[in-house]
């Protein structure tokens, strides 16, 4: 059975691959003080895949992203976060991700992974989008994934936060995660 995405025969496309951190995004979305969004991102992490085309629910993947390269371009910011009011990245220095299911498809897929926050690991499932395939100028086989899930920060113990005068919190409670990823497969 052949499997198509974006026009592209998934079962082409088996084999192991490395996230190509320098064409790739790990990012978040939180509210602050109730009336805007603010957006940060990692800016080291790396991770493997292994895609299954005939069988994609049988596809694994894992994403280590190191706590301390948070980046929200705002630096007073970014140390609270790596505090342990937040991220307490001194004691647990890496946020991991490693897929434990996969469902739907071709193009939309499901992708339930184990979070690891604080040394806490819980099930999130993203929406994932199938971006596409091709070749890149020196002949390596490149995919692109993207997706969102929504999880509440307080599942993994990050609970700090102060009420603000007009109702509400400074930090709201749900957190926005996304991701771009670009991969590259490996020979």
């Amino acid at each position: 059975m052949t499997i198509e995405a974006q026009g592209v025969d998934l079962a082409q496309l088996t084999g192991d691959y490395v996230i190509d951190p320098s064409h790739s995004r790990v990012g978040f979305v939180a509210r602050h003080a109730v009336v805007t969004k603010v957006r940060g991102q990692f800016t080291e992490f790396e991770g493997k895949l292994h895609l299954d085309g005939e069988d994609p629910s049988a596809s694994t993947g894992e994403v280590t992203i190191q706590a301390k390269s948070i980046d929200t371009k705002n630096a007073d910011r970014d140390n609270h976060l790596r505090s342990n009011d937040f991220l307490a990245m001194e004691e647990y220095p890496t946020i991991t991700a490693t897929v434990t299911g996969i469902e739907g498809g071709p193009e939309q897929w499901q992708v339930t992974v184990d979070l690891t926050i604080r040394g806490v690991t819980k099930p999130v499932t993203f929406e994932v989008d199938f971006l596409g395939a091709g070749k890149d100028p020196w002949g390596n086989t490149r995919v692109g994934f993207e997706g969102s899930a929504e999880i509440n920060r307080k599942d993994w113990g990050v609970s700090w936060n102060v009420p603000i005068e007009t109702g509400g919190l400074l930090v709201s409670e749900k957190i926005t995660l996304e991701f771009e990823f670009a991969a590259v497969k490996q020979a």
